[in-house]
């Protein structure tokens, strides 16, 4: 058991808010992070909500989950002497990491070409909203501006298209751009660890945002053909059926994947007839039929009239069954039968949720400096051998100074 899978591994942070979880994600998996900050704090200390709702450059959860693990420091960047200071930070790094820096640095040797003749192995990643040699590079961005021109915000809303797309909360945009640029990051450092050489790699935000639009993109530049969005499913050329269903509990949840196979038929007949429900839904026999169908050839649905009639069934039957059912009990009972279903849960909700919790979601991450401990959302995912986890809460404004500076001179 190390203490993570990028143990060792050192990374001079210099981010805005397109960037702050990229390095997140590095210092979470074990990297040694420091983030660069100015004098008077990272503008995110400025966002709410904070701690009891009061203000203040140590109160600002959003700035408390984007930056755990890391250490902090402080230079101000328009000092020669503290841009020596980072100079020095990155000539000893791994990983140079880049959104938002103040203008004129790169002027002033802070390009990649100059860092890395410097450092031969350092890998530089620039996150930009649209890269640096495209024609709308330089422009400003927001995450709601990438996620509309990348395309993601056409494909989410509602079935009713008398309503706006919506956005998707929690800064989308802004996320995709940091998982591009730490997957770029792990490919570079593969590349480095066979020729020794670093590289510099150049994330576009509007273009990270373009390529997760599912279907979308693709189906205009192949078929030119356009995608409509659908209440809580993928957007589609065509309409499919609702999933997105109210349960007897009021709560939501989605029926997911229909069933198409002989045996996915036979689990929901077996649900239906354990609940005592199998007579009162009508289309039952339609059910029983697509037990005993050896084959369901999804791409027939538009000739095959019997066909059609059986999925839509199978469908029909999980919304149903969704009606009948508190949310929870739907969903559970679904997942035991092999079925994608999900329940619609809030934030609170999904921390409760004892899978979530099995699983070690919900971490408490102590803040001495308040003496109280917060809970905080953990690992996106779990390595068995090297763990994923919040080694410690968020830099206090100018925390390591100087231990990290006194390290540079010694």
């Amino acid at each position: 058991m190390t203490e993570g899978a990028l143990e060792g591994l050192r990374v001079v942070e210099l981010c805005d808010e397109l960037g702050m979880l990229a390095g997140k994600l590095l210092a979470d998996m074990g990297a040694d992070v420091v983030k660069v900050e100015p004098p008077e704090g990272d503008p995110v200390r400025a966002w709410p909500p904070f701690l009891d709702d009061e203000p203040g450059a140590e109160r600002s959860l959003a700035f408390w989950h984007y930056n755990t693990s890391k250490a902090g420091v402080t230079l101000d960047l328009a000092r020669e002497g503290d841009r020596g200071r980072l100079r020095a930070l990155i000539a000893r790094a791994d990983l140079y990491l880049e959104s938002g820096a103040p203008p004129g640095l790169a002027a002033a040797g802070f390009d990649a070409e100059t860092l890395r003749a410097a450092n031969a192995g350092l890998i530089v990643v620039t996150i930009s909203p649209f890269g640096r040699n495209m024609p709308r590079a330089g422009e400003a961005a927001t995450d709601l501006t990438i996620l509309a021109a990348g395309g993601p915000v056409w494909n989410c809303g509602y079935d009713d298209h008398a309503l706006p797309p919506v956005r998707g909360g929690g800064n989308q945009g802004y996320h995709t751009a940091s998982h591009f640029a730490v997957m770029a990051a792990l490919a570079a450092l593969l590349y480095r660890d066979e020729t020794g050489r670093g590289q510099h790699v150049d994330v576009n935000a509007h273009a990270a945002a373009n390529v997760t639009t599912e279907a979308g993109t693709y189906s205009w530049l192949v078929a030119r053909q356009t995608v409509e969005r659908q209440t809580g499913r993928h957007a589609a050329v065509n309409p499919s059926m609702p999933t997105q269903v109210r349960c007897a509990d009021g709560r939501h949840a989605n029926t997911g994947v229909p069933p198409r196979g002989p045996a996915a038929f036979a689990a929901l007949c077996e649900w239906l007839e354990t609940l005592g429900l199998a007579d009162e839904f009508a289309e039952t026999p339609l059910l029983e039929e697509g037990t005993r169908r050896e084959r369901f050839d999804l791409a027939a649905l538009a000739g095959d009239e019997e066909l059609r009639a059986i999925f839509g069934a199978g469908r029909a039957a999980m919304n149903f069954l969704a009606s009948r059912l508190n949310a929870y009990d739907f969903f559970t009972g679904g997942q035991r039968r092999g079925f994608q279903v999900g329940i619609v849960n809030a934030p609170g909700e999904a921390l409760a949720d004892p899978h979530f919790i099995a699983r070690g979601f919900p971490v408490e991450v102590g803040h001495p400096e308040l003496g109280r401990s917060f809970t905080y959302a953990g690992a996106p995912y779990r390595f068995q051998r090297s763990p994923w986890r919040i080694r410690r809460h968020a830099p206090l404004l100018g925390e390591d100074n100087e231990r990290v500076f006194a390290e540079l001179e010694g």
